[in-house]
């Protein structure tokens, strides 16, 4: 595996740009199961309606913001792309917190969800990270 991250990394290095489609996309698609498919099971995942709308307005954002990085952006691509690495780190903390406040209600599918959501996440973070530190 550890030859894998560093092939997609260095892939990443190569086209820094193409990181923020990733981002984007991988946003967009957190945004809409959040918003329309997790909601529809809200009771099933554990955790409120509400709770599940704030985070997809989160990754909503962060989707706009990587996708107006990818078509307008034409360099200095480090600082934008820490930028968003901070930003899913802090978005993967916030989410752990979230599943440890919920936990009494947090059901087996919740759980797998969103550890599997932060794991994900993560490994774009470091992906990102490694990214901006080599686009100085």
């Amino acid at each position: 595996m550890n030859r894998n991250v560093k092939a997609i990394t260095n892939y990443f290095i190569k086209r820094p740009r193409n990181i923020f489609l990733l981002d984007s996309l991988g946003a967009m698609l957190t945004a809409f199961f959040l918003l329309v498919v997790l909601r529809s099971f809200s009771k099933h995942i554990g955790i409120p309606k509400t709770t599940l709308t704030y985070l997809s307005i989160v990754a909503a954002c962060f989707c706009f913001y990587s996708a107006a990085c990818f078509l307008f952006l034409k360099k200095n691509w480090a600082r934008f792309i820490r930028l968003i690495g901070m930003a899913n780190l802090l978005y993967c903390m916030v989410t752990l917190g979230l599943l440890m406040h919920y936990a009494a209600l947090l059901t087996t599918m919740g759980l797998a969800y969103f550890l599997g959501e932060i794991i994900i996440i993560g490994s774009i973070v470091y992906i990102e990270l490694k990214v901006a530190t080599a686009s100085k």
